[in-house]
């Protein structure tokens, strides 16, 4: 059965997880807008002896699609730093937004960085699931319109990466959520996880900015559709005083579908 959950902090997942609800959990391994290199986690062999399903979510400087140098081979080796981490905690799998290249590039050079993120990959893979995310802005990014995640999944495809449906992200990106579920599964052939947010912004606008579901521009009604016509797991990246909320809306939503 698909597993509820949430981000929650990294220094004690298993309480919070506890706190809320949740059975499953998503976690940074270090700080999210920084270049090092995953320390051992406290709690690893908790992690790996719970029932939790565990995700873990790459540093959102990550940019493999990157036509800068100084950017680009950077973010190959955290991301490959962090697949090795997350493995090693026994992780479904390391979420890595799609990145994105300047307004003078060509983005067909950022799909075929992709292309070669997968091809230069350590021997034997990344050792657990890569699963690309929808983002929210950015006119040369790689997942923000689907008529561009076609031309990252052609690239890709291949390569058996996987696919994270973020409901805020779609709705900023001016992507409708009616049948978001069926366009994305047209596309990827597959959704392994999703991201359930309501947004503070309006549709089409761009912005990266997570509501809760009873504080969000949208009906969150349409977040347990995509939920539940996914099947998959489902993770909330919502303010974290109504996590708890939010799950409880989703598991009633479900179990009524």
């Amino acid at each position: 059965m698909p597993l509820l959950g949430a981000h929650v902090h990294s220094a004690d997942p298993i309480g919070h997880a506890e706190e809320i609800g949740a059975e499953a959990v998503q976690i940074f391994l270090s700080d999210p807008q920084g270049w090092k290199k995953p320390e051992p986690h406290p709690q690893a062999d908790a992690l790996r002896a719970s029932d939790l399903g565990l995700y873990v979510h790459a540093p959102y400087l990550v940019n493999v699609a990157s036509t800068n140098n100084k950017i680009r081979i950077p973010s190959r080796k955290i991301l490959e730093q962090h697949a090795a981490a997350a493995a090693e905690l026994g992780a479904r799998g390391l979420i890595v937004h799609g990145g994105h290249v300047t307004a003078k590039d060509d983005p067909a050079v950022g799909v075929e960085n992709w292309r070669k993120t997968f091809e230069r990959a350590p021997a034997g893979g990344f050792g657990l699931p890569i699963l690309i995310e929808n983002t929210a802005g950015g006119e040369n990014a790689m997942a923000r319109r689907f008529d561009r995640l076609a031309m990252l999944w052609d690239a890709v495809g291949e390569f058996g990466p996987g696919f994270v449906l973020d409901t805020c992200h779609a709705h900023a990106a001016g992507e409708e959520l009616l049948d978001v579920v069926a366009r994305v599964l047209s596309i990827t052939g597959r959704i392994d996880l999703v991201h359930a947010n309501n947004s503070r912004d309006a549709f089409g606008s761009g912005a990266d900015r997570h509501a809760n579901f009873d504080a969000g521009t949208f009906d969150s009604e349409l977040i347990a559709a995509v939920a539940r016509d996914a099947g998959c797991d489902v993770v909330v990246e919502t303010p974290a005083e109504g996590q708890a909320a939010d799950i409880a809306f989703l598991r009633k939503h479900l179990a009524e579908g």
